[in-house]
């Protein structure tokens, strides 16, 4: 068997770029160490903001003048288009809360308009029944009155009755009765 490796030029490309950032590393370190160095670079990122923020401000103007949209006006449409997403997104879920609260009112309305039909529907039921009842109180009631007139009738009838039977009993009373006799062909 053999022992050869096969070449791998990733494992060659990482060993170069290992010794080249422990290079840049290294003088980089020396840079940074030196005084005089910070002091300039620090001098040259302020030049080179100062040199950005004028040339923001132009840009800026320019496009102004040529009626271009800049990276803020995009920012801010981008900002206000997503808070009027979330507001639709708020009034859709109200609007569905709404809904459903109507779905569930309009349900106990239907429910009450139910229960009224029944008590509509009971209520005529009761105006006949009563209907039925005053005719059939008005008929008792003429009952009533035709009964005592019959009772104050039959009254006058009974004392008419008892006053006869005192007349006949004085009339008897004055006038024995004789028996006659007849006979056939006589007259009286």
């Amino acid at each position: 068997m053999s022992t050869k490796s096969s070449f791998d030029p990733y494992d060659s490309f990482k060993k170069y770029s290992e010794i080249w950032e422990k290079q840049i590393n290294d003088f980089l370190f020396l840079l940074s160490n030196n005084n005089e160095f910070v002091k300039m670079s620090k001098a040259g990122n302020d030049t080179h903001s100062r040199y950005l923020e004028a040339f923001k401000k132009n840009q800026e103007a320019v496009a102004g003048v040529l009626n271009l949209p800049t990276k803020n006006d995009l920012a801010n449409v981008t900002s206000l288009t997503i808070q009027t997403e979330e507001k639709i997104d708020s009034l859709e879920e109200q609007i569905w809360d709404i809904q459903d609260s109507l779905k569930s009112q309009s349900k106990e309305i239907e429910s009450v308009i139910d229960v009224s039909k029944e008590i509509i529907k009971l209520t005529k039921q009761l105006k006949t029944e009563l209907g039925k009842t005053k005719k059939e109180l008005a008929d008792s009631k003429n009952l009533k009155s035709e009964l005592q007139e019959i009772r104050f009738e039959l009254n006058k009838l009974n004392n008419l009755k008892e006053d006869i039977e005192i007349l006949k009993s004085q009339f008897k009373n004055d006038h024995p009765i004789e028996p006659v006799l007849t006979g056939a062909g006589s007259t009286k």
